[in-house]
């Protein structure tokens, strides 16, 4: 089994942070990782993007080639498009239904969102609207991984053991809105 992973959005949406959470699920149930990231122009509101490989045996590469992403995961809709033409036949794209307006010409909201919604397979989250119902407004990265989650090769429980683990250090607090947030967006 190898399951490959597109990760997208915008510098300072949690990219990353997403990344760590499957990527640290993924091991706690004993399968291999690699993973490869491209920042960008990430603190300038560029696009930030990680390739995520996830396997029951050897990975010889960090990238995916292009048609063979079994998942786009984003956290803005215009870069979920950005990176369709690594989607294989069949795989999911879940994003964030928010758009992320960083450039002048940015499409109507509703053409992305009509584009998204033309593919076969996709979810898209109201995934803000999810973190404030949680509590926490920044959580908005939890409430996706919530939505993907049914479609990843990871268990829920190690993802949500995974999701504790990064914000254990914080109030319990904030723990406790992602996790909200989390179980919000499986919902959704």
């Amino acid at each position: 089994m190898t399951y490959d992973i597109i990760l997208a959005g915008v510098g300072g949406q949690g990219v990353l942070s997403l990344a760590t959470i499957i990527a640290r699920a993924a091991m706690a149930d004993g399968l291999e990782v690699r993973q490869s990231e491209v920042h960008g122009m990430s603190q300038r509101g560029g696009g930030v993007q990680a390739h995520m490989r996830i396997s029951d045996g050897p990975i010889y590469s960090d990238l995916i080639p292009s048609g063979c992403a079994d998942m786009i995961l984003s956290m803005e809709p215009l870069e979920a498009l950005r990176y369709l033409s690594f989607l294989k036949p069949g795989g999911v794209v879940v994003t964030a239904s928010t758009p992320f307006v960083n450039i002048p010409d940015y499409p109507e909201i509703e053409t992305v969102l009509s584009s998204i919604r033309s593919l076969p397979a996709h979810r898209i989250v109201d995934a803000e609207a999810i973190a404030r119902e949680a509590g926490n407004a920044k959580a908005v990265n939890m409430a996706l991984i919530g939505a993907a989650v049914s479609s990843l090769p990871v268990s829920e429980k190690a993802v949500a053991e995974s999701v504790k683990d990064i914000f254990a250090k914080k109030d319990p607090r904030v723990v406790e809105a992602n996790m909200k947030a989390m179980k919000l967006g499986e919902k959704s």
